[in-house]
């Protein structure tokens, strides 16, 4: 047995459990495809430990030593595609481990040439004709490389793979495919400037090239010797990148959830309270008008009373997709309390934001399906208008805030219906309100 590949295997373990640290404190999706692929490369050292051992067992430790880093690189790429729920992308999945499993077990146990010649065909085609089949229904030039790269591959082991020597020149082959892959779904998954990125993207283009470095500089310098570490370099920088990217996108995570609503997705009553005061600026700068709307719903109560807070939360989640798809994407759309929403038009008249906000008062008072039942909730409308309503961001809040109490009360007596929001209606100047901005509590 190989004791020298025992530090790896000790090494990539600790790593890994890192890793596993980091993961199972986020949200990402990709983390459990990372998680599981980390575990095959701690599985493919500890196999090697056992892969001079004669005969069957030794063999066998090989084979489930290199179908362990092909199956990781596959599970690496397989985390970065953006369309993985698609029916085609899981077939394609299912395909490549198949089909790399079926050759690279060929290729170790040195199966006729007819064998082998077949695998590598199947290996070439197999993601064309599935492409091809599904092309109708799904397009993406990410796929299309994927494709290339697959015939290339079957090309290349075709012309080596029968060759005296060309087993080893096939393998290396395969495994720069499969980690090459992986940098290009990296890179279309994460261009951005980090740290965490740059490192995930250069470190897999390099563990890539290792099978094509390692084979050169065997031919060519065969006197230079390298110790292993050296080639393996490269899967500790990949760890360290997913370590980051993990790390990078839990702060960006956290970021989101201080600014938006966690129902909703909606900007809160902070990011709502920036944004305002960044529109009012704005306005006092080029000498324009900004529009201030507070919607409020009539009958919220009466739907968590009647149907229960889960129908509540759905009609919430409901009236805020309605309300982002009627406005523009300058604008913004908040949930700024329990059942009331505002909305920032800048650079919008007065009749302007009076139009906006009258389509949004449609959509209330059209039926909405909740737990398949229809509702109507209706809501009460105040739009403020900046400078002619008020000349900073706190009053135009008020303003705002107090038309729109005014309207519940309105709607209230015109319908007979009790609204148990204007009890509190001559408390409109209370103390805290201003304290808040004027936004409802």
């Amino acid at each position: 047995m190989d004791w020298s590949k025992l530090p790896d295997v000790i090494a990539v373990g600790l790593l890994a459990w890192a890793f596993a640290s980091v993961a199972r404190r986020s949200y990402a999706p990709v983390s459990a495809h990372w998680m599981t692929g980390w575990v095959l490369i701690v599985l493919h050292f500890a196999a090697l430990v056992f892969a001079p051992l004669p005969g069957m067992w030794g063999t066998g430790a090989m084979v489930i030593a290199i179908l362990a880093l092909v199956w990781a690189g596959l599970l690496f790429g397989r985390a970065s595609v953006p369309y993985k729920d698609e029916i085609s992308s899981r077939l394609l999945l299912f395909l490549l481990l198949l089909n790399y499993t079926i050759y690279v077990t060929a290729l170790l146990l040195q199966a006729p040439g007819w064998v082998l010649n077949g695998a590598a065909l199947l290996l070439g085609m197999s993601p064309a004709a599935l492409a091809l089949i599904f092309v109708r229904r799904f397009k993406h030039l990410l796929r299309w490389v994927m494709v290339a790269l697959s015939l290339s591959l079957g090309f290349v082991l075709l012309g080596v793979q029968n060759r005296p020597g060309g087993g080893d020149l096939a393998l290396n082959a395969v495994l720069f495919v499969v980690y090459f892959q992986c940098s290009i779904h990296f890179w279309h998954m994460y261009r951005r400037t980090t740290a965490g990125a740059f490192i995930g993207i250069t470190g897999f283009f390099f563990w890539s090239l290792v099978f094509v470095i390692a084979p050169l500089q065997m031919a060519l310098f065969p006197a230079v010797h390298l110790e292993s570490e050296v080639w393996n370099l490269p899967k500790y920088v990949v760890a360290v990148g997913m370590i980051l990217l993990l790390l990078e996108d839990q702060v960006a995570h956290n970021k989101h959830l201080a600014l938006h609503d966690d129902l909703t997705g909606l900007p809160n009553r902070r990011l709502f309270q920036d944004r305002l005061a960044s529109a009012v600026e704005r306005a006092r700068r080029t000498n324009t008008q900004t529009a201030l709307l507070m919607v409020d719903l009539d009958r919220f109560k009466q739907v968590n009373d009647t149907l229960g807070h889960h129908a509540g939360d759905l009609l919430l989640k409901n009236v805020a997709h309605l309300f982002s798809g009627r406005v523009r994407r300058s604008d913004t759309v908040a949930r700024t309390g329990g059942d009331e929403f505002a909305v920032i038009l800048e650079g919008s008249s007065r009749e302007e934001a009076t139009h906006v906000g009258e389509s949004l008062l449609k959509l209330l008072h059209e039926p909405m399906k909740v737990k398949d039942r229809p509702i109507k909730v209706g809501g009460s409308l105040g739009v403020a208008v900046y400078p002619e309503d008020a000349h900073d961001m706190e009053s135009l809040c008020i303003k705002a805030d107090t038309l729109m109490y005014e309207d519940k009360r309105a709607n209230s007596k015109d319908s007979g219906f009790a609204d148990p929001h204007c009890a509190d209606c001559e408390r409109l100047a209370r103390p805290e309100r201003k304290t808040e901005l004027g936004v409802l509590h």
